[in-house]
């Protein structure tokens, strides 16, 4: 498998936030999002159980498969080795791949890419609001018609193309908009990226 990082943190975000969790970012993607804040073309080869050694000294058992797109790597082999050795596996998906045929994963969180979704199961939907995004609310409505056990409205931040008084007056907006469609729609539940909130990776 290529790897971006591997790297001990708390979920920052949707159903697990504040779960302390080793994160394995794999690398390559099949879309190009403008606002993807991960350098996750670039890392190194390493073997599934070079991988399972070096997760295997943190000390929870709790793994966040990321990237990236982590479908684009995940072998039948590799969950099989992460639960035999005790982990909680989730991974966060664009759901325009399906799992390789054997994957077993025990949560899959799914931010959906304007791409057809593909993966066989979802268990909790995770859709950035963009206020500056003509199509926001129908894309939202979209996304609420999959089926899935949770469904969470993050606001994004708008760091990737804004700065100064700018991105902060953006990002309330962002987020003041996004409660209040919330309130209106309470199948939604909020999502925030609190690992930059507390400054953590």
């Amino acid at each position: 498998m290529k790897v971006n990082e591997i790297f001990y943190s708390l979920q920052g975000e949707g159903r697990y936030t504040g779960t302390a969790a080793v994160f394995l970012r794999l690398s390559g993607c099949n879309t190009r999002c403008p606002f993807c804040d991960t350098d996750h073309q670039s890392g190194k080869q390493m073997t599934e159980r070079e991988i399972l050694q070096t997760i295997s000294h943190y000390p929870t058992r709790h793994i966040v498969i990321t990237g990236g797109e982590p479908t684009m790597q995940l072998t039948a082999s590799f969950t099989q080795m992460l639960h035999e050795a005790g982990y909680f596996t989730q991974i966060e998906t664009n759901g325009s791949l399906p799992l390789p045929e054997g994957c077993e994963i025990d949560w899959i969180t799914c931010s959906p890419k304007n791409l057809p979704i593909k993966i066989q199961r979802i268990d909790e939907v995770k859709v950035l609001f963009d206020i500056a995004d003509k199509d926001n609310t129908e894309r939202i409505s979209r996304y609420g018609n999959i089926k899935a056990k949770e469904y969470r409205l993050q606001p994004l931040d708008a760091s990737m193309t804004l700065e100064g008084d700018a991105l902060t007056e953006q990002n309330k907006r962002n987020l003041e908009a996004t409660i209040q469609f919330i309130l209106d729609n309470p199948k939604w539940k909020l999502s925030l990226q609190t690992h930059k909130i507390i400054n953590v990776r």
